[in-house]
């Protein structure tokens, strides 16, 4: 699976198994989310592209690299990807945020998009889509596809928690998209909730039911 990463940092694991307790609160399941966000976006970012500038230094002048191009787009997945996009903001702060909403049909569980706003141009930007959850795939391939319609082109997914069944998804729908992935659960429910999953991540960092 070349084009997907799973994310097997100590760090990473550790504060996966800590959202997964139902007992962890509400702030404290944000909070880790952010940070989840944070270890996963230092690897995913880790191939920006980068040019040299002129600096001075407080000895001399230098050469120091920078990144280049076009700001990168964070687009969060509404609402539970809205957990996420600190934490790639603080790697990068000049990043520019887009949203696509998506809501899931409760009797097919298959996407339907209500928002989509992305930063222009699209097209010339590193996209970061973030969505703590990879369940059916069917949200994923949609934002994926809302994107692309809109001109996207270099586009990185990152999920702290997916189902094999949504990696396939979402992979055979879109080879060309790398993502990035902290665990791997075991596999779906009749109610394609993902076992043994953290619950609905939405609810949890929205302290909403």
């Amino acid at each position: 699976m070349e084009n997907v990463f799973i994310m097997d940092h100590p760090l990473i694991q550790h504060k996966i198994s800590l959202i997964r307790d139902k007992s962890t609160g509400t702030n404290e399941f944000r909070k880790l989310i952010e940070e989840i966000a944070v270890l996963m976006g230092f690897e995913a970012l880790r191939d920006l592209p980068l040019e040299e500038v002129d600096v001075e230094t407080p000895i001399e002048k230098c050469k120091s690299p920078v990144i280049a191009g076009k700001k990168l787009a964070v687009v969060p997945v509404l609402r539970a990807g809205l957990g996420m996009v600190n934490g790639i903001t603080t790697l990068v702060p000049s990043a520019k945020i887009g949203h696509i909403g998506l809501y899931r049909d409760p009797e097919t569980h298959e996407p339907h998009e209500y928002y989509c706003k992305l930063p222009d141009p699209i097209e010339q930007r590193q996209i970061v889509l973030v969505d703590p959850m990879l369940a059916t795939g069917g949200s994923a391939v949609a934002a994926v596809d809302f994107i692309k319609q809109h001109g996207g082109k270099k586009i990185k997914c990152m999920f702290v928690i997916a189902a094999p069944e949504g990696l396939k998804r979402l992979r055979e729908a879109h080879p060309d998209v790398q993502i990035y992935v902290g665990h791997v659960d075991r596999g779906l429910n009749e109610n394609a909730y993902i076992c043994p999953g953290l619950g609905d991540a939405g609810d949890r960092i929205f302290g909403t039911r």
